[in-house]
């Protein structure tokens, strides 16, 4: 017979633990259930300046009419670009150099990797890098927040990791069956990368979301702007809304708390299909066979 397992027992300290952990855990989800419950408030019952826990009345009108918003959605195709363009081209980037990393007998590969490690620790700052983007001719353009940022040095050095914990009789057996470089490549460690690539491809994708620097500097023309600076806008500007929401009679708060949960959307429904990577890339080298 198996045996019983035996109940923890729980003492005062375990208690005043737990319950301190679930008052911190409160103070991190109350602020976005609040937001989310304003978003979903009907606009007719809305109250100004009153806590809402659940929404009084559930609507979904203020979603529709941010979705319906010309200048929303003309930020949003933008954020939209520049993430999946720069996604697709940091992640060919970083491992197309992070494989060149790993063979030590290429030429100057000492130098290569001194310079990735040197950038670890410096950077150029921010008027070395808008004159580059300016000399590039890139200002008031979507790829100046794209090109300039294709990898970084903490990227590649985690692509070379989980390349070099690839067996190395992998990439022998391909050479003996008649594979070149590119071949190995593309055939043999980006399909072998998956962890990796999933856990970078999430790293990328947030970064690239979530700009709103980059694009305050370079992008001049309001049509181009992102996503984060039409937010920053309608939560700052408090006297400019940038959507019309007087002529709608739509209140301000409510649009404002709508437009933040549209922009973490997409995001959060990305995650959960990366997860059961991101734990895998994310532990790369913890555990040696």
């Amino acid at each position: 017979m198996k045996k019983r397992r035996k109940l923890k027992h729980f003492t005062w300290g375990d208690y005043v633990v737990y319950f301190i952990i679930t008052c911190i855990c409160l103070l991190f989800v109350a602020p976005f259930v609040y937001v989310v419950s304003i978003s979903l408030t009907d606009p007719e019952v809305y109250v100004p300046f009153k806590l809402y826990l659940f929404p009084e009345k559930l609507s979904l009108d203020t979603y529709r009419y941010i979705l319906s918003n010309s200048a929303f959605v003309t930020a949003l195709k933008n954020t939209v670009f520049i993430t999946m363009a720069g996604t697709v081209l940091d992640l060919g980037v970083t491992y197309t150099f992070a494989y060149v990393l790993t063979k030590k007998r290429m030429p100057f590969h000492k130098l290569f990797m001194g310079m990735v490690v040197f950038t670890l620790m410096f950077n150029a700052g921010i008027i070395p890098n808008f004159m580059m983007v300016k000399s590039l001719n890139l200002i008031n353009s979507r790829w100046a927040l794209i090109l300039p940022v294709l990898t970084n040095a903490w990227s590649l050095i985690v692509a070379k990791s989980f390349i070099e914990s690839i067996p190395g009789e992998i990439e022998e057996s391909a050479r003996i069956d008649g594979c070149n470089d590119i071949q190995i490549f593309l055939k043999m460690i980006i399909p072998l990368s998956k962890a990796s690539i999933a856990t970078l491809t999430l790293f990328f994708a947030v970064s690239h979301w979530n700009t709103y620097f980059n694009a305050l500097i370079y992008l001049t023309d309001s049509k181009k702007r992102t996503l984060q600076v039409y937010v920053k806008s309608l939560l700052i500007d408090a006297s400019t809304t940038g959507v019309g929401v007087d002529v709608m009679n739509m209140p301000s708060e409510t649009v404002r708390m709508a437009t933040v949960i549209l922009a973490m959307l997409p995001i959060l429904i990305v995650y959960p299909f990366l997860q059961k990577y991101f734990v895998k890339g994310a532990m790369i080298g913890a555990v040696k066979g």
